[in-house]
């Protein structure tokens, strides 16, 4: 891991963002860079404060933090963004993660889930808060706007394949469940591949919504 992890904060919510920059400040190796009080102004200091990971919000005025993600992107590539959010409407958290977003921390989490969440992301996995991933689950049967996942009518995993997934499901990242299965980092990417591919998902979070969706997980 690098030196120092730069974050930029986007939060329409000058106390929120005051006060979480203050508890970032306490943290090893982490610094804010950079703060933005929409998508808008974060487009604006993007080319000349290029950070390592971004703490975005996702309701925001002028442009919100689905359509900043996409855009941030589109022009790095490699820009870690985790998302910031309330308990509320589970179809924006969906399309955070269409646009890209690699984690999703709710705003009432402890600092620790926060700086595990940013030093995950920054090594190349995702991170998505365990309770807010079952409550989208929860609610996704109920939820009309969320159609984009496909049923999946038949598959077959292996008996590790199937310890893999249970773990992700339960938060683990591919580091943790490295550990827990006394298997390699690469072997617990390889089996999250190829569930992947018999999951038709994308990430960490589809494979998630496409276990329960489809009862081979039960919440």
């Amino acid at each position: 891991m690098k030196d120092k992890i730069n974050i930029i904060l986007v939060d329409d919510h000058n106390l929120f963002r005051e006060s979480l920059s203050f508890l970032l400040s306490k943290s090893k190796n982490i610094e804010v860079i950079a703060e933005a009080e929409n998508g808008e102004a974060f487009l604006n200091i993007l080319d000349s404060k290029l950070p390592d990971v971004v703490l975005m919000d996702i309701n925001m005025p002028k442009i919100d933090g689905v359509e900043a993600t996409k855009k941030a992107l589109e022009l790095y590539p490699d820009l870690k963004i985790i998302a910031l959010s309330m308990n509320g409407d589970e179809a924006y958290y969906y399309k955070m993660i269409q646009a890209g977003a690699k984690g999703f921390v709710l705003k009432k989490a402890s600092s620790d889930e926060l700086e595990k969440a940013i030093r995950t992301v920054i090594k190349g996995d995702d991170f998505f808060s365990p309770e807010l991933m079952k409550s989208i689950i929860i609610n996704f049967g109920t939820s009309k706007k969320i159609t984009t996942e496909k049923e999946i009518k038949s598959v077959h995993f292996t008996s590790r394949e199937n310890e893999v997934l249970k773990l992700i499901c339960n938060g683990l990242t591919t580091k943790e469940i490295s550990r827990k299965l006394y298997i390699s980092i690469r072997t617990v990417e390889g089996h999250k591949s190829k569930i992947m591919d018999k999951l038709n998902a994308q990430n960490t979070a589809n494979i998630i919504v496409q276990a329960f969706k489809n009862k081979i997980i039960e919440i």
